[in-house]
């Protein structure tokens, strides 16, 4: 039985998520339809364009992101520190980006003036819009509704356009995140429909890429903080010339495809997070498949699993390993 997504997203467990929606129609979501010759591919703009948008309304941010032909992925961090600290202004005005509000939220934006009841009766509405404006499945919702109903418009039809869940995993230590980021970067590499990084189309690592090359990192990505220290900046807990690297370096050996066949010039990161070059190339091809709903070492596996009350975790061996640093005597 499906576990309700409240039991398996929690800020007490980690902030960073990956998270898959795959479409039901035939058509695909993009690309080119087989039988009918129609071509859908402007569609991934479309999602992508909707995806950046929303990450600026929401207290969420995206650390990576790809649009494939009938499905998409996004690593997405919740960040509560930015929701707690909007005004209510700032709830309100992001929510009518979203919906029409309430009356008095309306009034409220019009600068209308609200009596002491009428106001506390706004901030009880705006806290709950608050941790909707934090909450992944909001956000999903928002953005798979919209995708819907612009594709149910050009299809002229009615009907499922999505799976019902949309699929997440929760990332709980650096080496997820860095395995499940390089993951989604490399799909369009997987699948043959790029031949590099930066010729990935509706891809993050692409715009990451872009920006490098002028010494900047996209506004619109979280941003990389470089390596853990204290204090340590909001960001991606890697260097961002590290985290270029090795997806370059994995890209280039899932397009070589030589069993067995490990470039001797590793990237360092991949010392640092302790994970073999092995491991890495496996963690490349199949992370998605191999994991469930915790993702990282087994310790944290384990850890997580008692924070959120569940008794056993599905995939916690392949956690220990694919993701658990070797033991040294």
């Amino acid at each position: 039985m499906a576990r309700p997504r409240k039991s398996l997203i929690s800020l007490e467990t980690t902030p960073y998520y990956h998270c898959v929606s795959r479409c039901v129609r035939r058509a695909f979501l993009c690309g080119k339809d087989e039988r009918t010759g129609r071509c859908f591919e402007h569609r991934r703009q479309w999602i992508e364009n909707r995806l950046l948008e929303l990450a600026e309304i929401f207290a969420l941010d995206i650390c990576a992101y790809a649009v494939m032909s009938n499905h998409y992925h996004v690593v997405l961090y919740i960040n509560a520190v930015q929701a707690d600290a909007w005004t209510l202004r700032e709830v309100v005005d992001r929510w009518h980006q979203l919906c029409k509000g309430s009356p008095l939220s309306q009034r409220y934006a019009r600068n209308e003036t609200l009596n002491a009841a009428e106001l506390a009766q706004l901030e009880e509405v705006a806290t709950e819009w608050r941790a909707r404006l934090m909450d992944i499945s909001w956000f999903m919702r928002m953005l798979n509704e919209s995708i819907a109903r612009q594709a149910n418009q050009e299809d002229g039809c009615t009907g499922r356009f999505w799976e019902g869940r949309f699929k997440s995993q929760a990332l709980l230590d650096e080496r997820s995140l860095a395995a499940c980021m390089a993951y989604v970067d490399l799909n369009p590499i997987r699948a043959k429909m790029a031949d590099t990084p930066e010729t990935s189309d509706h891809t993050s690592i692409q715009q990451r890429i872009s920006a490098a090359q002028d010494g900047k990192q996209p506004q619109q990505l979280f941003p990389f903080a470089g390596n853990p220290r204290e204090p340590m900046p909001m960001g991606l807990p890697f260097q961002l010339q590290d985290y270029l690297e090795l997806v370059d370096w994995s890209g280039r050996c899932l397009r070589e495809d030589k069993r067995g066949a490990i470039d001797e010039q590793l990237p360092p990161i991949l010392e640092r997070l302790q994970i073999a070059p092995r491991h890495w190339l496996y963690l490349s091809r199949n992370f998605e498949s191999r994991f469930k709903s915790l993702v990282g070492t087994a310790h944290s596996v384990r850890s997580a699993c008692e924070q959120l009350g569940k008794r056993w975790a599905q995939g916690i061996h392949d956690c220990e390993r694919y993701l658990s640093p070797p033991i040294t005597s």
